[in-house]
């Protein structure tokens, strides 16, 4: 399904750089942003990430469902097909202490 897709492009987002795409600690202003912001991919995080990776998740990002990729397009996306580019240790560790920020804020919310 389409939700689905979309779903699997925000937990690639933030698998890639450790952050959700959307975020306020106000259910009212998250659901205006994922609704009417611009997907983005801010510096620094994004500018080791290939083109490839940031066109699928803008793909599967992408707010209006019958434009959407599909699953199957999806895994046929030059960045699933052409893994030759692995990503590098600097790159992963600033995305695991990403990660680590986004966890620590998302225990805060649950807590709250």
């Amino acid at each position: 399904k389409k939700v689905d897709v979309w779903a699997c492009g925000v937990v690639l987002y933030i698998l890639l750089v450790g952050y959700c795409p959307f975020w306020d600690d106000d259910n009212i202003k998250l659901y205006a942003q994922i609704r009417d912001a611009p997907l983005s991919f801010p510096s620094p995080e994004w500018d080791n990430v290939s083109k490839e990776a940031k066109t699928l998740i803008f793909h599967m990002l992408d707010k209006n469902p019958p434009s959407r990729i599909t699953a199957e397009e999806a895994l046929k996306s030059s960045w699933i097909q052409n893994r030759v580019n692995v990503a590098t240790k600097i790159n992963r560790q600033q995305t695991v202490l990403a990660l680590r920020k986004f966890n620590a804020r998302r225990k805060l919310k649950v807590n709250e």
